[in-house]
């Protein structure tokens, strides 16, 4: 029987072949004691796989984002993954057709993301977390398995959540991860008998977030198992609206996991759409219609 290919078949294809660069994002949270040892490992492996990114090496582990061809992608996690600390970690995948960063920096932090709050150390216990598909589950139902209303925190920044963010989520408009502590703890009495799920991009905020809330005396909290991008690509943007702010030339995703016509000023924050009306210095004060004759 011959085989009939279908024109969204050859679409997808066609989709598939012109985005050439695979965005990575990563992160894993484990004691990393010699990070001055690897940094220049680090940058001479994506030297000379000509990858960009960004990737921070910290004491309580590494955090990274990256684009390139798919081969040096994979030779690159491979060699990462040969590091016994990093054999399991997970990788966020998203797709484009030039690479997501401009240059590559790998830097030395003191911590994954700025909390500023050394007691929350999640190699030593994670905080329970909820994947996609039953948060989905939830949200549809509109409580958790015990009949428990299911809230949404949102931990990334007032700038990211404009961009777009779940339906009826608790947002704080903190302008810093920093200042989520203290918000948090000051709104503990809002969440009794809820069910809380703590969110972000891909994790990092929201896994600190959780175990922090834990800490404080919050009894059913949960994190997001790999942030917005992780519940997009496993089951759409279902209970969400908007697309999902990244820090890269992309500036957000939809729940396709494809760049949108979002363009976000860095100088001023604001939102400009669509991106054909900025120049592409757009990120510059001068081209930015709000920050323009300031």
């Amino acid at each position: 029987m011959q085989a009939h290919t279908t024109s969204a078949a050859v679409g997808a294809a066609a989709a598939t072949a012109a985005a050439v660069h695979v965005n990575i994002a990563a992160y894993k949270f484990i004691t990393f004691d010699n990070t001055e040892e690897m940094r220049p490992q680090y940058q001479a492996i994506c030297n000379e796989l000509g990858l960009k990114g960004t990737i921070l090496l910290t004491p309580e582990g590494i955090n990274m984002f990256l684009s390139g061809p798919r081969g040096q992608i994979d030779q690159f996690l491979a060699w990462v993954r040969s590091d016994a600390r990093f054999a399991d970690l997970e990788v966020k995948e998203s797709l484009s057709n030039e690479q997501s960063h401009k240059r590559m920096l790998v830097k030395i932090k003191k911590e994954i993301i700025t909390m500023r709050m050394p007691l929350i150390k999640p190699e030593e216990g994670r905080a329970p977390f909820v994947e996609a598909a039953t948060l989905k589950r939830w949200l549809d139902n509109g409580v958790d398995d015990n009949g428990q209303p299911v809230v949404m925190v949102d931990t990334r920044n007032d700038f990211e959540v404009d961009v777009g963010t779940f339906n009826n989520t608790v947002d704080y408009r903190i302008k810093k991860f920093t200042e989520f502590p203290q918000v948090i703890a000051d709104h503990k009495d809002d969440f009794a008998g809820k069910t809380v799920v703590t969110f972000c991009t891909g994790g990092i905020r929201c896994e600190k977030a959780a175990i922090h809330m834990q800490n404080i005396g919050y009894e059913n909290v949960y994190q997001l198992e790999g942030g917005i991008l992780k519940y997009f690509e496993e089951v759409g943007g279902a209970h969400y609206t908007g697309d999902c702010f990244v820090f890269d030339y992309r500036t957000a995703l939809n729940p396709k996991l494809e760049p949108t016509e979002t363009v976000q000023c860095f100088n001023c924050r604001a939102v400009v759409t669509p991106r054909q009306q900025l120049s592409p210095e757009y990120v510059y004060e001068k081209s930015c219609p709000h920050c323009y004759g300031k």
